[in-house]
């Protein structure tokens, strides 16, 4: 399994709308990437604080997607490439960092 990570980095003054992005964005995501066979599932965490008391966090936000391998990602995202990506303005300022992770270990 795969997981891609969608991780938007922390950046004083910026915005992140949490309910556009949790109540409108990931439902749409979800509702066109789940309709692919090798979809496994979605996290979506906020950042909530470094690893010292008090300091911010890395990322505002964090999106993972699983699936059964990187192709069947991009299988189930590139027909809807543009549409998931022209809604980035309207939860965002931010310029998410994208990774593609080999799940070693998942309970």
């Amino acid at each position: 399994m795969i997981s891609i990570s969608i991780l938007y980095p922390h950046r004083d003054g910026s915005r992140f709308d949490f309910p556009y992005y949790v109540e409108r964005h990931m439902p749409r995501s979800i509702e066109l990437l789940s309709a692919h066979p090798g979809f496994r599932g979605v996290s979506v965490e906020r950042g909530a604080g470094g690893a010292l008391p008090g300091s911010p966090p890395a990322y505002t936000a964090l999106c993972h997607f699983h699936f059964v391998s990187a192709e069947a990602f991009l299988e189930a995202f590139m027909p809807h490439a543009a549409e998931l990506q022209g809604d980035l303005p309207n939860y965002t300022d931010l310029e998410p960092v994208i990774q593609i992770n080999e799940v070693l270990l998942s309970r």
